[in-house]
């Protein structure tokens, strides 16, 4: 009976062993992966403190999912950032400062006062309209006596060819009181065409007997007809006849007139040759120089 006795409670004490064993086995599958050799000596002999803390850090773990999940990553520590605000530009100000480039209402404004009402009534402008072509408007350089001067008023130098009288019209006006400073009335003098003139005559080319090369070839490099200036990429430049070794009757008012030669390119395409054809802007007809 004793023996009995003795072979029982060793099976007890031997069960209770390998259960606790087991235990110890599964806290340590069960430990986060943070838990390394440092912790271990504190791990021994405190299951309970390790089993509270893996489940504090399920737990924290949940949290900062759930935080991802509704606030964009705010809940959890190494989350996320919330996405960056793209600030809109700054409004364009009435008013520039020092040498800053003319505002968009400074040009609308300087160009008001630039021209008088009975100017515009008596001018016309490339396309035979009322009112002289209106070419550039740039800011001035302070005067010479103004070197010294740490903050010079701000002006703009406006540029207008009027085709009825053939003249470059200049204007300077100041921008803080609004008045016209300078103004001068010049011929034969021809800047660079801008764009509208450029256009104009293309236009001009296109309605010519003279552009009919130019369609021709449009047609070649595209097997399309051409129609429209918008089927196009153009440029242009002054055309000076002192450059040229002889110079068609067409063309002999040049220099006086406003004459302009383009450079023409299909759109994404190849550059079709337009540089023997001068139009005259003033008169609206276009010359070869060959």
């Amino acid at each position: 009976m004793h023996q009995t006795v003795r072979r029982h409670l060793g099976k007890v004490l031997a069960g209770a062993a390998i259960a606790v064993t087991g235990t110890a086995v599964m806290i340590g599958i069960t430990l986060p992966d943070s838990a390394g050799a440092d912790d271990a000596a504190g791990a021994r002999g405190t299951g309970r403190a390790a089993v509270a803390g893996s489940a504090q850090g399920d737990q924290g773990d949940r949290n900062g999912q759930a935080g991802q999940d509704g606030q964009g990553g705010q809940g959890a520590a190494g989350g996320a950032p919330e996405p960056g605000i793209v600030e809109g530009a700054a409004a364009d100000g009435e008013q520039g400062i020092g040498r800053d480039p003319l505002t968009d209402d400074e040009l609308e404004r300087v160009e008001k006062l630039a021209m008088t009402p009975a100017q515009f009534a008596g001018g016309q402008n490339v396309e035979g309209d009322r009112g002289p072509q209106h070419l550039a408007t740039n800011l001035s350089e302070p005067e010479p006596s103004e070197a010294d001067v740490a903050a010079p008023p701000r002006r703009a130098e406006v540029s207008y060819y009027d085709y009825k009288s053939d003249e470059l019209v200049t204007k300077t006006v100041n921008l803080a009181t609004g008045k016209v400073e300078r103004s001068s009335t010049v011929q034969g003098v021809q800047p660079s065409p801008n764009p509208r003139e450029v256009r104009e005559a293309a236009e001009l080319i296109l309605g010519s007997p003279l552009g009919d090369g130019l369609k021709k070839d449009y047609r070649d490099a595209t097997g399309k007809p051409l129609t429209s200036v918008d089927q196009l990429q153009v440029n242009g430049g002054v055309y000076r006849q002192e450059r040229e070794a002889q110079v068609p009757a067409a063309l002999g008012k040049c220099g006086e007139h406003r004459c302009v030669r383009i450079t023409s390119k299909v759109k994404n395409g190849p550059w079709i040759d337009t540089q023997h054809l001068v139009v005259d802007l003033s008169a609206r007809t276009v010359g070869r120089t060959d």
